[in-house]
């Protein structure tokens, strides 16, 4: 399914804007049918996605060796709404998201280095990869709602 690292990167991107409308038509529900249960649903979706995005954009950007300033970006886009298609379209046009998985070493000293083999090991067991992803993903997020929301209960 997902071949490439763009693939899942661009996926994900989309679903992130997706769960900015959730999110966004919860509050507007809230705020005009007094409906909050629209909020939870829309927020609870949003902030799964939200971390999940965060999550394939660290192993994409491990995976494409990229520097900081792209990661940086690629992470921080899921902050402001719609921003990651956007940052996509710009990951794509500047080719940093060109390329398969990396499941083998190569001559690139940067290859020895026991994270990368630890990568490469799990990239060549992908369903292996997705559930570590998502049970990491899953415990975060409950981490975060016992905390409860941004700004406190109110």
């Amino acid at each position: 399914m997902f071949r490439t690292p763009l693939s899942l990167f661009r996926t994900l991107a989309i679903a992130e804007a997706i769960s900015w409308t959730l999110l966004i038509g919860g509050l507007i529900l809230r705020a005009t049918a007094d409906l909050a249960i629209a909020v939870t649903i829309g927020g609870g979706i949003h902030g799964f996605v939200f971390l999940s995005y965060g999550a394939t954009a660290i192993l994409v950007a491990k995976n494409q060796r990229w520097r900081a300033g792209p990661t940086i970006v690629a992470i921080a886009s899921a902050i402001i709404p719609y921003a990651t298609i956007p940052t996509e379209i710009w990951l794509h046009r500047s080719r940093r998201l060109d390329g398969p998985w990396r499941l083998t070493a190569t001559s690139d000293p940067r290859d020895s280095a026991w994270h990368d083999r630890l990568m490469r090991w799990f990239l060549r067991r992908p369903w292996m990869l997705a559930l570590l992803i998502a049970a990491a993903v899953v415990l975060l997020f409950v981490v975060l709602l016992i905390l409860g929301p941004p700004g406190g209960r109110e």
